[in-house]
C-alpha cells in the first residue's frame, strides 16, 4: 500500500539507536526471562495507570485469562462482556470454563451500553469485562456503580486503550483490575505478544503474579495451578524505549482524527467516531467510520493504494464457536449494525499531512 493502515518501520526509524542498544543490552545481561526490565516496565505502566500494581503478561489476551481467574471465574459462572469487540473478550469466558454474556453497545462509542447492563445480571454473574474499544473508554460510572450494588469484580480491557481516560482518570484505574495489550499496532506496541494487568489491590496483584508461573511461590512450591505467562524482558526493553514517547504518540493520533472529523463530517455516506462526553482523553488506536456503502468504499481505497480494515465483522453472538448459547440472529441490532458498517483508516501518528489528504480526498469522492 502506498498509504498502509499502519507503518510500524517509521516509528522504528525514529527510535532505532535506543531500541537496538536496549535489545543488545538484554543480551549482555542474559535474564530473558523475568529480567529487570520486566519491574521497570510494570512499575512505569502502574503509574501511568494510577495504581500500585503492575503484572507483565506473555499477551493481552492472557491478561484477560489470568485477570478473570483471579476474579475466581470458573465453571457454571457468567461474565458479561460487550457484544462487539476483538474475539479475546469473549474466548478467555470460555475457556475459564465460564458463559459469556453478551451486551448489546452504544451507537456512537461502540463500548457496552450501561442502560442494558442490570438485566444482563444473574446469580452466576461473577464478573463484568467493560471493553474500551478503539481507544475510548467505556462509560464506567454506571457500570462500576451497578457492580458494586451486586458484588460483581469489574476486570477492564484497555487493550487498545493505554493512556486514554475517563473523567480524568486512566484506563485500568477504575475496575478492579485493567489489562492492557502491547501487539505491535497498538499505540504502545512491541515487537511480538506482550500484555500488563494492572491493579490497586494487593491481593489480587500476588494472585495475578503466582499465576504467570504455574502457581507458583515460592519457586517450584505450587499453591494453584496457573500459566506460563510471563511478558518477555526483550519485549520489556522495547517498550520501555517507547513509553516516554507515548502521550506524544496518542496526541499526534487525536490531531489527525479532529482533522477527520472536520472534514469528512458532512459526507452524506459516512458517519465519523464522536468522543463521549466522559472521555477526557480518547487515544483513537482506530480512527473507525461507518457507512451502509462500505464494500464500495473499500475497494475504492484499496484500488488507490490506501491502507483500511474492518475492525470487527462479526458480532460475538452470531459467530461459530458461540452458537450454542442461543442468541438469536437479531438479538443485539446496534453491535450487528456496527459491525455491518464499520471500517477503520490510517491514523497511526507518523502518518504525513500529505498522505492524510490523500485519504481524505479519496473518502471525499467515495461517500459524496
Amino acid at each position: 500500500m502506498a498509504i498502509p493502515i499502519i507503518d510500524l518501520g517509521r516509528q522504528y526509524a525514529q527510535l532505532k539507536t535506543e531500541l537496538d542498544a536496549a535489545v543488545l543490552g538484554v543480551y549482555d545481561h542474559g535474564r530473558f526471562i523475568l529480567g529487570p526490565e520486566v519491574g521497570c516496565l510494570e512499575a512505569g505502566i502502574a503509574q501511568l495507570s494510577g495504581v500500585e500494581y503492575g503484572i507483565g503478561v506473555a499477551s493481552g489476551t492472557d491478561a484477560l485469562l489470568l485477570a478473570l481467574h483471579a476474579c475466581g471465574v470458573g465453571p457454571g459462572d457468567e461474565v458479561i462482556t460487550a457484544n462487539f469487540s476483538f474475539f479475546a473478550s469473549a474466548g478467555v469466558v470460555t475457556r475459564l470454563g465460564a458463559r459469556p454474556v453478551f451486551v448489546d453497545t452504544e451507537e456512537d462509542s461502540f463500548n457496552l451500553d450501561p442502560t442494558l447492563l442490570e438485566a444482563a445480571i444473574t446469580e452466576k454473574t461473577k464478573a463484568i469485562v467493560p471493553v474500551h474499544l478503539f481507544g475510548q473508554l467505556a462509560d464506567m460510572d454506571p457500570i462500576m456503580e451497578i457492580a458494586r450494588r451486586h458484588n460483581i469484580r469489574v476486570v477492564e480491557d484497555a487493550a487498545q486503550s493505554v493512556g486514554a481516560e475517563y473523567k480524568g482518570r486512566p484506563a485500568g484505574s477504575i475496575g478492579d483490575l485493567g489489562c492492557f495489550s502491547f501487539f505491535p499496532t497498538k499505540n504502545l506496541g512491541g515487537s511480538g505478544d506482550g500484555g500488563m494487568i494492572v491493579t490497586a489491590d494487593k491481593e489480587l496483584y500476588e494472585l495475578c503474579k503466582m499465576l504467570r508461573t504455574h502457581g507458583e511461590k515460592p519457586k517450584y512450591y505450587h499453591r494453584i495451578v496457573g500459566y506460563n505467562s510471563r511478558l518477555d524482558t526483550l519485549q520489556a526493553a522495547t517498550l520501555l524505549v517507547k513509553l516516554p514517547h507515548l502521550r506524544e504518540w496518542s496526541e499526534a493520533r487525536v490531531r489527525h482524527a479532529q482533522r477527520y472529523d472536520r472534514e469528512l463530517a458532512d459526507l452524506p455516506h459516512l458517519t465519523v467516531p464522536k468522543v463521549m462526553p466522559g472521555s477526557t482523553f480518547h487515544i483513537y488506536n482506530q480512527y473507525t467510520l461507518r457507512s451502509r456503502k462500505r464494500e464500495e468504499i473499500i475497494a475504492g481505497l484499496r484500488e488507490r493504494e490506501i491502507g483500511v480494515m474492518i475492525y470487527y465483522p462479526v458480532p460475538f453472538h452470531q459467530q461459530e464457536c458461540f452458537a450454542d448459547l442461543g442468541y438469536a440472529a437479531d438479538a443485539f441490532p446496534v453491535s450487528t449494525a456496527q459491525a455491518e458498517t464499520v471500517f477503520s483508516i490510517p491514523v497511526y501518528p507518523e502518518l504525513t499531512d500529505d498522505e492524510q489528504g490523500q485519504v481524505i480526498a479519496a473518502l471525499r469522492e467515495l461517500a459524496a
